[in-house]
């Protein structure tokens, strides 16, 4: 009997921490599509010519005057008509296991506009422990095409 309880709770453990460590790496992955839709919802701001909208996306740039005026001076500048179409996002992170703050690079552009726009959005990424939430720190004017974002 106690050989039987003994391998039953083995497994039964093993099960526990598979579903454990799945779920964490599964919130971790999560993350990264959840920091795509947050930019996408600032870029289709920044479309509308929205600068109240960009900012109400990106709480840190509303909070600091200088980043706030920067933001709604730019999103004057990049408005067009049209429907916004993701090119091309590279993520901040691919997983974050604990809280991160990078640079993802987005390009865009409107059904409206021959040209895209490429811009480095500066993001916080919570760990699967502490949150997994996402956050857009602020958002750059245009870079060139073939521009890398730093880290």
């Amino acid at each position: 009997m106690s050989a039987r309880r003994t391998r039953i709770t083995v497994i039964a453990f093993g099960a526990f921490l598979f579903i454990g460590i799945s779920l964490l790496l599964a919130r971790a992955l999560l993350g990264t599509g959840t920091e795509r839709s947050q930019v996408l919802d600032v870029v289709r701001a920044q479309a509308r010519g929205d600068a109240a909208g960009v900012l109400a996306k990106m709480p840190p740039c509303r909070r600091n005057p200088t980043c706030a005026r920067v933001t709604e001076e730019r999103t004057a500048k990049l408005r067009r008509p049209g429907r916004v179409e993701i090119l091309n996002f590279t993520p901040s992170v691919q997983a974050a296991f604990t809280n991160q703050s990078g640079t993802a690079r987005v390009a865009w552009r409107t059904l409206g506009k021959r040209f895209p726009v490429v811009q480095c959005v500066f993001v916080r990424r919570q760990g699967p422990l502490t949150g997994g939430e996402v956050e857009i720190v602020s958002i750059s004017n245009p870079v060139g095409l073939e521009a890398p974002c730093g880290a």
